[in-house]
């Protein structure tokens, strides 16, 4: 397996996948701060609610399971 970072892929799709995850990553951010809705994602293996809020706000919780 190749340990180089995926900014310094060869292939130009695989190299510019990040900024399209990122792209991508900011407008979920800005959907769920328009219509309210919390994002759900996985970090560090835990499943977050995070609250629609300014960046400098975001509220994290832990969902446990069964919730």
């Amino acid at each position: 397996m190749n340990h180089r970072s995926i900014e310094q892929a060869v292939d130009t799709d695989l190299r510019l996948s990040i900024v399209a995850l990122r792209r991508a990553a900011q407008r979920a951010r800005d959907l769920a701060q328009r219509t309210g809705t919390d994002l759900i994602v996985v970090e560090h293996g835990q499943l977050l609610h995070i609250a629609p809020s300014p960046p400098s706000k975001r509220v994290r919780w832990h969902v446990q399971d069964g919730d």
